[in-house]
C-alpha cells in the first residue's frame, strides 16, 4: 500500500467518449469549470476517428478547452466510437495508441495519463504506454459488473509502479469508484482505499440525477479528502513496484 502524506487524496476522471456532441461537452464542460467539491477533473478524451468522419479540428479546439481547466488524458477505443473493447488481444492495439499519441503530440497536445476503453489492457499496449511516458489508470479496484471473469485488464486498489516483462516501469492510478460507487462511499463511515479515484462518463451527465448524484458525491469526498488530480497524484504518494503480471487478469480466469 502505498504512504499517503497524513491524509486521504481524492482525484475525478471523466470518460470523454463523445466529445463532439454538443449536449455530452456543454454539459462536462460546465463541469469541468465549476470544479465541484474543489476537484480539477481530468478528461480522458477519445480521439476523433477519421473513418467514422469525425471532425478532427473540432475535436482538438475542444481538447485545448479541457487541457486549460484540468488534466488531459488520451482514452482510446479500440475497435470504433461506440465499441470500446476489442475481442481478442494483439499487437495491433498498442500500435493504435501509439498512432494516436503521434497525432496528439504533432498538434501540441500533451496527454499526461492513458485509459483503455472498456479497461482493456494486455503486455504489449503496457510496454507502449511506459514508451509515451504516461501514466496510466485502466486498471480497477473491482471488476466491473460488464466484463467477464477472464476477460484481460488489471485490478489494483492503490498507485503502484508496474514492472514490466521488458523492466520497463508504469506508473497505474487505478480508478476505485463508479460514480454510483462514489455516491455510497461518500455518505459512508469510511472509506476503504487510501486513494480515492472516482470515474465517470460523459454521457453520465446527460441525466439530471445522475449529475446531481456526481455533484453531491463530489462536494462530500471534498471535505473529507485532500482534493488533488491525476497530474499533482503522479507526484503525492510513494508507489511500492508490483509485476504487471501480478495484478494482471488473463483470459480464462482470475
Amino acid at each position: 500500500m502505498p504512504h499517503i502524506s497524513a491524509e486521504r487524496y481524492a482525484v475525478v476522471s471523466c470518460h470523454v467518449e463523445r466529445p463532439l456532441d454538443d449536449a455530452c461537452w456543454s454539459r462536462f464542460t460546465a463541469l469541468q469549470a465549476r470544479c465541484p467539491g474543489g476537484f480539477r477533473i481530468a478528461a480522458l478524451m477519445r480521439p476523433p476517428d477519421g473513418t467514422a468522419g469525425e471532425d478532427a479540428e473540432r475535436w482538438l479546439a475542444r481538447a485545448r478547452e479541457a487541457s486549460a481547466r484540468g488534466p488531459l488524458g488520451h482514452h482510446t477505443h479500440f475497435v470504433s466510437p461506440e465499441r470500446a473493447r476489442p475481442a481478442a488481444t494483439g499487437p495491433e492495439h498498442a500500435e493504435r495508441v501509439r498512432r494516436e499519441a503521434a497525432w496528439l503530440r504533432a498538434h501540441g497536445l500533451e496527454a499526461t495519463v492513458f485509459c483503455g476503453g472498456g479497461w482493456y489492457m494486455d503486455e504489449t499496449l503496457a510496454e507502449a504506454l511506459a514508451e509515451l511516458g504516461y501514466a496510466d489508470c485502466t486498471a480497477t479496484a473491482f471488476r466491473p459488473a460488464y466484463l467477464a471473469e477472464g476477460a484481460p485488464r488489471l485490478q489494483l486498489a492503490a498507485p503502484a509502479r508496474l514492472v514490466l516483462p521488458s523492466g520497463s516501469r508504469l506508473l497505474e492510478l487505478p480508478a476505485t469508484h463508479s460514480l454510483g460507487m462514489a455516491t455510497r462511499a461518500a455518505l459512508a463511515p469510511r472509506l476503504d482505499v487510501p486513494v480515492v479515484h472516482v470515474y465517470f462518463h460523459d454521457t453520465d451527465l446527460l441525466s439530471g440525477s445522475r449529475r446531481a448524484a456526481l455533484a453531491c458525491a463530489l462536494a462530500i469526498l471534498g471535505r473529507r479528502c485532500v482534493t488533488s488530480d491525476l497530474e499533482t497524484l503522479q507526484q503525492a504518494v510513494t508507489r511500492p513496484e508490483v509485476g504487471f503480471r501480478e495484478v494482471s487478469v488473463l483470459p480464462g480466469g482470475e
